[in-house]
């Protein structure tokens, strides 16, 4: 049986040239980076290379970047640090970001008293920016603003540039969740004043378990892992070199290609909407996933005119692999809490599926995808 992946927003297929990489540093870079002889050194170095290297995507320097284990864990530092070092007492996000934020804000709640605000999103998951300055002007206390570059779930982009403009204009922080966007977006720091930011490497054709933090420079940063003084003091843990130089491989090629890699995935998620559109005129799809501006190209979440809890788990059957949610929930009963936000009751009640592409993504598969939908519904 032909299997088909299309589950790409919560894991990607790691590039070959990626897991050639690791696997030569495997060999070369077994030193401790903290061990102080040839082997450490050559480790260290080859860390600190791969720093410098993915600062310079970002036009950033390598003293901004922080190696985590993901984007969870970078989230958790930047939004502790923000409470315990910078004396942010309110934050203010929204419904619909991941669990990542939203848990560690309610968290951060309960054990630090901080005020949690949350902006009004409409039924398309948009932001709206008039209540976002409200609630910013609305009080003096120091603000961290939260909220997720790209929605993992239904795909819609953060009029970034708005934001940070906003924030800037009530002396506030901003931190974007853009695991979903590094590597299938340009992003310049110094053009778009981000304060905080985050990737994993698995989301763009790189390993699991490694990502890193942004801090834009001036913000000292307090340690949630003691130990030793590992990542400037940041994070006490001995890195995980292969895995760092797998994903600044990965970044590579996935910036090198951009442009190519885009238009190819763009072309494939306007023709999978078009022959949706065919099967069933009932078929709508959640919030912006649809509008090729305003959402990534790389995600679409489809609602079908059915109620069928069946409808994943045949697909599975059928080889196909897609999300009903997102993939840190996929073994919950709770179902999606972004859907749920924005959805009425009767369209929450049907079917929705999230599918998303990536560059090894074929014509083919997408229309194998499409029969079996046409069988099923």
């Amino acid at each position: 049986m032909k299997t088909i992946y299309l589950d790409n927003a919560a894991t990607t297929q790691i590039d070959q040239e990626v897991i050639k990489v690791m696997h030569e540093s495997m060999q070369a870079n077994y030193g401790n980076p903290s061990s102080t002889h040839q082997f450490g050194r050559k480790a260290k170095s080859a860390v600190e290379t791969a720093r410098k290297n993915i600062a310079s995507h970002f036009n950033v320097s390598a003293s901004e970047i922080i190696f985590t284990a993901g984007g969870t864990e970078a989230d958790n530092l930047i939004l502790h640090n923000a409470v315990l070092n910078l004396e942010v007492t309110r934050i203010i996000t929204c419904k619909i970001e991941h669990h990542a934020v939203l848990h560690t804000c309610e968290y951060l709640k309960k054990s630090h008293n901080i005020t949690i605000d949350y902006v009004n999103v409409d039924e398309f998951g948009t932001v709206d920016v008039t209540h976002l300055s409200s609630l910013l002007a609305s009080t003096d206390k120091k603000t961290l603003v939260s909220l997720m570059y790209i929605n993992n779930e239904i795909g819609n982009i953060l009029p970034v540039d708005t934001i940070s403009k906003i924030c800037k204009k009530y002396h506030a922080y901003f931190h974007t969740d853009s695991v979903q966007a590094i590597g299938h977006y340009t992003v310049d720091l110094q053009k778009t004043p981000i304060d905080f930011m985050v990737a994993s490497a698995h989301k763009f054709h790189g390993p699991k378990g490694v990502g890193f933090a942004y801090f834009k420079k001036g913000f000292g940063i307090l340690p949630m892992f003691h130990g030793g003084d590992q990542e400037q003091g940041a994070r006490s843990s001995t890195e995980n070199v292969h895995s760092i130089l797998g994903m600044e491989k990965a970044l590579e090629i996935a910036i090198f290609n951009l442009d190519k890699d885009k238009a190819y995935i763009e072309n494939l998620k306007l023709y999978f909407i078009c022959e949706l559109k065919k099967l069933s005129k009932e078929i709508a799809f959640n919030g912006l996933s649809s509008d090729i501006h305003k959402s990534s190209y790389t995600i679409l979440n489809v609602r079908f005119p059915v109620e069928n809890s069946m409808l994943l788990f045949s697909l599975d059957l059928a080889g196909i692999a897609v999300s009903g949610g997102s993939a840190c929930q996929s073994g919950s009963n709770t179902g999606s809490h972004v859907l749920s936000e924005i959805l009425q009751t009767n369209e929450a009640d049907t079917t929705s599926i999230r599918f998303s592409f990536s560059k090894f993504t074929t014509k083919e598969e997408i229309d194998i995808t499409l029969l079996k939908l046409r069988e099923l519904l």
